[in-house]
């Protein structure tokens, strides 16, 4: 027996299980969990533009799906999904999402704000102010909330408050009246004020101003709620599903392949984590068809294994050695196992390409779970093999599940 070998196998198994013993339950914990199993809800919007004859373009689109996206994350909303679809709609789903109705009502506000005669003439709007300036303060007479707003120009509002001395300056946020004050004389200054009744309120507003006007009017066309409890349920049914699953392959390539099989569950443990370590390390969301990507790529690698030992299994059974049986299955089945690997990759491409949202998370879950399987129960999985057989570990047929009556050179 060559130890040289064999203890390096061991070595390997014990590292491997050990990193994977140590990372996995801080991986799980860290893994951030999507709309269909946190719960939470999804509003496909339509588009229009705010004035007539103004075009919609997809520039403008994105733009709206940007500061949809800028407003959910100022809720807080982990990840959220905000994209263009077609040439006038823009899907949000948001997961973890507690105060539904405030956020939707928030979402796609226009948010305009301006300042207006008493006429109704719009003399400075959203274009004027300074972004993100404006903030939550107190009047220090009345200790009553206001928000302070920067102007870019004080020339300009000079002129705005000079043409209006006698008359009333009102602030409006799209059309509902914020604030109003008589103009007694020129105000040469670069900033002022809306005054609020709460402090809440005055909160709200400085958030809407400093997110900016949306570019585009939304409309909701589509509303779908998952609760939270389903998609807690949707979780730990799919966990236990792919518990018992897995169990029961364990089980079956151990005890029809032997010694291989104990090999394959090992490199279907280490694809697992290796494919939960890559989620973490790109901060991406985990969802329902991302699952069953995961499980598709999984069942890619116990079927590359199958095709691998049943090859070798052939090759013992025609009467050559262990090892001559190893290399020449191994090498015959490879083209076998990269034609549908390859097959599948340009399957996930293509989903990629032509689909969106939930689709294209499918198919980059796909596309990883192919590389990622053809790296541990391929090609790791065949190195192991190497190692146990060169090292005479395995010399007996039995131990790859061939009787010796099937043996045809014996």
């Amino acid at each position: 027996m060559d130890w040289k070998r064999i203890s390096f196998f061991i070595l390997t198994v014990v590292v491997v299980l050990g990193a994977i013993g140590a990372t996995s339950p801080s991986l799980v914990d860290r893994i951030k969990l999507g709309l269909d199993l946190k719960g939470g809800f999804e509003i496909l919007y339509t588009a229009e533009p705010l004035a007539a004859g103004q075009p919609l373009t997809k520039e403008t689109l994105s733009e709206a799906a940007e500061s949809l996206a800028k407003r959910a994350d100022s809720f807080g909303v982990a990840e959220p999904e905000v994209y263009p679809e077609g040439s006038d709609r823009i899907r949000v789903r948001l997961a973890g999402v507690e105060n539904e109705e405030e956020v939707r009502s928030l979402l796609s506000k226009p948010a305009v704000l301006t300042f207006r005669g008493p006429d109704g003439t719009v003399y400075m709007n959203g274009t004027d102010f300074v972004e993100n300036a404006a903030k939550v303060s107190y009047d220090p007479n009345t200790n009553q909330p206001i928000v302070e707003i920067k102007m870019k120009s004080r020339e300009k509002f000079k002129e705005v408050t000079t043409k209006l001395t006698g008359s009333t300056l009102s602030i409006y946020l799209d059309e509902k009246l914020e604030s109003s004050a008589s103009v007694n004389f020129p105000i040469d200054s670069d900033s002022a004020i809306i005054t609020q009744t709460s402090v809440a309120g005055a909160t709200t507003v400085a958030k809407m101003i400093n997110l900016g006007a949306m570019p585009l009017k939304l409309t909701e066309k589509y509303i779908q709620r998952v609760d939270a409890t389903l998609g807690k349920a949707s979780l730990h049914q799919t966990a236990r599903a792919g518990l018992i699953a897995s169990i029961l392959i364990f089980i079956f390539m151990v005890a029809y392949y032997r010694a291989p099989g104990v090999v394959a569950a090992f490199t279907l443990i280490t694809y697992v984590w290796v494919l939960l370590a890559i989620f973490d390390f790109m901060d991406a969301t985990l969802t329902l068809p991302g699952i069953a990507a995961l499980v598709l790529g999984a069942g890619m690698a116990v079927d590359a294994n199958i095709i691998t030992y049943e090859r070798i299994r052939e090759e013992i059974r025609a009467g050559k050695s262990i090892l001559s049986s190893l290399k020449s299955g191994s090498k015959h089945s490879f083209r076998t196992i990269m034609d549908a690997n390859v097959t599948n990759l340009i399957a996930g491409i293509v989903l990629y390409y032509v689909g969106n949202g939930a689709i294209r998370g499918f198919a980059v879950i796909t596309m990883m779970s192919i590389i990622i399987s053809i790296l541990t129960n391929v090609l790791f999985s065949r190195w192991l093999l190497h190692l146990i057989i060169r090292g005479n570990l395995l010399k007996k047929p039995s131990y790859f599940g061939v009787k010796e009556a099937d043996i045809r050179g014996l």
